[in-house]
């Protein structure tokens, strides 16, 4: 066992309260009680002194952290097997306090039963060197691909995430759908969902439960599918495939919600993401039939996007 040690406060980490840093130092390794009991007792001391659990940190204070024991008795009587590597994570953008993502259509972000590999293991196998480990500050789903902010610093995990709940960030996706929906102009989604339990499973339908919007525009035609421009105003479980199945236009491979079935499954990409001062695009690697359609630049659909975001329309189309 350690004895008494002192950390030093990184530029990442301050601005954490006192209990989150040494939670995450920890590695969640000694249980809340037990910090918040070294905190209240005067073992835990920030510059020499005693604080609170809620006591926010700066950059190169001096915590002290009383001997504690780390070892996982259960884990050190299991033979040691190493861990394959991960494979590395595909970064857009990248700089002091940020980390932009090109999430793969099939990888989670975080691990769960029947998953050896996610975003977050990558991130911490690939970051492991960080005093703050870089926190995703949103998800998306196993099955959707697109852009994936990570912060680096706490200040800008908490700055970002004050943004997010004053809906000064948006989210705009690609996706294709089943038929003609017609929308050619920016057309508003306003239905309520609720979830649901059916033989399958869970999922979403319209009719009941909490409010939710969304606007979509049709960006190109084919024969019986369309490529949809598509932007949620608030934030549901399943609301892009929800909202535009009621509608009779399911995600091209999304089979819960009743879209034709595909090998890759369903086509659902987010392609542009930006809030006040940041903006960032990336568009899908869709193989054909579903690439993006010949003659649809970068420059112009970034130019439709903005266009639908900016100012969504007030009057909305039903479900069927």
């Amino acid at each position: 066992m350690p004895g008494v040690q002192v950390w030093t406060v990184s530029k990442p980490e301050a601005g954490q309260k006192l209990l989150q840093f040494l939670q995450r130092r920890l590695n969640g390794a000694v249980p809340a009680p037990a910090l918040q009991r070294w905190i209240r007792t005067g073992q835990v001391r920030v510059n020499g002194s005693r604080a609170k659990p809620g006591t926010r940190l700066l950059t190169d204070q001096h915590i002290r952290v009383p001997p504690h024991d780390l070892t996982d008795k259960a884990a050190s009587s299991r033979p040691h097997q190493e861990a394959p590597p991960l494979p590395p994570l595909d970064v857009v953008h990248e700089d002091a306090e940020l980390l932009v993502l090109a999430k793969p259509k099939g990888l989670p972000v975080h691990a769960g039963t029947g998953h050896q590999d996610s975003i977050v293991d990558r991130l911490q196998a690939g970051l492991a060197e960080h005093a703050w480990k870089p926190t995703l500050v949103h998800r998306l789903d196993r099955n959707t691909s697109g852009l994936l902010i990570v912060a680096k610093t706490y200040a800008q995990l908490s700055a970002l995430q004050d943004l997010w709940r004053a809906g000064k960030v948006v989210k705009t996706y690609l996706t294709w759908v089943q038929g003609c929906p017609g929308w050619h102009e920016p057309t508003l989604f306003r239905d309520l969902t609720a979830k649901i339990r059916t033989d399958s499973g869970e999922k979403m339908c319209t009719g009941a439960g909490k409010a939710c919007r969304t606007v979509a525009q049709t960006l190109y035609q084919a024969e019986d599918a369309a490529l949809v421009l598509v932007a949620p105003l608030t934030g549901r479980t399943h609301q892009i495939r929800v909202q535009l199945a009621s509608r009779g236009h399911p995600l091209i491979g999304d089979v819960k919600y009743g879209g034709p079935r595909r090998p890759d499954g369903m086509l659902l990409h987010a392609w542009h993401l930006t809030w006040p001062g940041r903006e960032f695009l990336l568009l899908p690697n869709w193989p054909p039939p579903w690439s993006m359609p010949p003659g649809l630049h970068q420059q112009e659909l970034a130019k439709a996007t903005r266009k639908l975001t900016a100012n969504p329309p007030i009057g909305d189309t039903p479900a069927l």
